[in-house]
């Protein structure tokens, strides 16, 4: 209601975060307006999470709205002081003028006026009243009876509609009832069946998981009456809950990794050594997300997934390599095998890796422009795994396989026993 949307494109050469604040600052310049300055994707991505296009949403929840605006003002006051929260404001409690008629049913009995006659004579001058239809041409048209506008331009005009009596006589509805004008919600917001408003606020200059913690420590200081209750929403609340369920997941899919590694290769010991680079390449990523800000989004979710599956292809490709030159090529086990597999495989993992690194650099390098939210910590994390990841698979598995293969039942664990 009585809001607009200012769309803002910028010059390809333009500084964005400078853009940002240029044009956040000159939006504040106006007071007397709620106003939010956000990217496309953000906007819609928080608007589909919590429905307000902020990345910092408090809903306060109660049945009674007088209540609910005393405690959302408590609210705003209490998150007012939070380094990082910019545009904090409170929404979902629009109002609008509405005229109320008020029947003063002592003076309409004596009167003589049922109260029914005065809703339905107050309706036809300010709305309308609908007695039927007319056909014409196969169309259905309504028939209206409506006052002229010049008996409906203020609260006098409607004090002097004349309302039907029972002996057919006409009174004054300013006689019978009281009229004035009050506001009310023009939009009630609920959930289920629980009104609620919302304190919302962008972040600038912190990371959003940061100024989230800092206002649940807040809210535990705001008293709320029983049954009155506040609820942190946003997206690093929706991403928390997310990484609950990608960890299970993610747990899960190792489990399966593992259980593949020794499916493929037929050993437990070399299915370990296949599955000690995960580990390795998620560090890489690990260091990477430090070095690049330290905030985990979605999308380095994503490329911590990406990475594990590239890692795991590298080590099973290397470790049958081994397998193929000491069974099939009859290359004897000792350091030279080692040395001789890991060389072989050097140029072919090199190349893959080397490749998708060079795909990725150049959105690291553009960083956080519209358009590269998610997928620019997706690469973060997938150039800093394959780092690590390749690293490993060329020179501490070789040697981690030399190990392995020194012990008396090796031929056993590689499938290899003779006839």
């Amino acid at each position: 209601i009585n809001s607009s949307q200012i769309w803002v494109g910028l010059a390809d050469d333009a500084d964005y975060d400078d853009m940002v604040d240029l044009v956040r600052s000159t939006v504040d310049g106006y007071p007397g307006i709620d106003r939010s300055v956000q990217a496309y994707l953000r906007d819609t991505v928080s608007e589909v999470l919590t429905g307000e296009r902020t990345p910092i949403v408090v809903r306060i929840y109660g049945q009674n709205r007088d209540i609910l605006r005393d405690k959302a003002e408590d609210v705003r006051q209490a998150l007012s002081g939070i380094n990082g929260l910019v545009d904090l404001r409170t929404v979902g409690d629009v109002e609008e003028p509405q005229v109320r008629i008020k029947v003063d049913l002592e003076a309409a009995s004596d009167a003589s006026v049922k109260p029914g006659e005065v809703r339905r004579s107050a309706a036809t001058v300010f709305s309308g009243l609908n007695v039927g239809f007319l056909f014409e041409d196969q169309k259905i048209f309504d028939v209206v009876v409506w006052s002229p506008p010049e008996a409906r331009r203020s609260l006098s005009d409607l004090e002097d509609v004349l309302v039907e009596r029972t002996d057919r006589h006409y009174v004054r509805l300013g006689d019978i009832a009281n009229v004035d004008i009050m506001s009310v919600p023009a939009v009630i917001k609920h959930s289920g069946v629980a009104p609620y408003i919302d304190v919302v606020a962008n972040v600038n200059g912190r990371d959003v998981g940061s100024v989230t913690e800092e206002v649940e420590r807040r809210l535990q200081k705001v008293n709320f009456p029983l049954e009155y209750y506040p609820q942190i929403l946003g997206e690093y609340i929706e991403r928390k809950g997310v990484e609950k369920r990608i960890l299970g997941v993610s747990i899960a899919a190792l489990i399966g990794i593992f259980l593949l590694l020794q499916a493929c290769f037929r050993s437990w010991r070399l299915a370990l050594i296949g599955f000690l680079a995960l580990p390795a390449s998620a560090a890489g990523g690990v260091l990477a997300v430090l070095a690049s800000g330290g905030v985990v989004s979605l999308g380095s979710i994503v490329g911590f997934l990406a990475v594990l599956g590239i890692a795991a292809r590298n080590g099973i490709l290397l470790i049958t390599h081994y397998q193929h030159l000491e069974g099939q090529k009859g290359v004897p086990f000792n350091l030279d095998l080692v040395v001789r597999g890991a060389r072989e495989r050097f140029s072919p993992i090199l190349a893959s890796s080397t490749a998708i690194i060079a795909a990725l650099l150049p959105i690291v390098f553009f960083g956080l422009i519209p358009g590269l939210e998610i997928v620019q910590p997706t690469a973060i994390v997938i150039i800093g795994g394959l780092v690590a990841s390749t690293l490993v698979t060329l020179f501490v598995l070789p040697a981690l396989y030399l190990v392995i293969g020194a012990r008396a039942d090796r031929q056993l664990d590689l499938g290899l026993v003779e006839a």
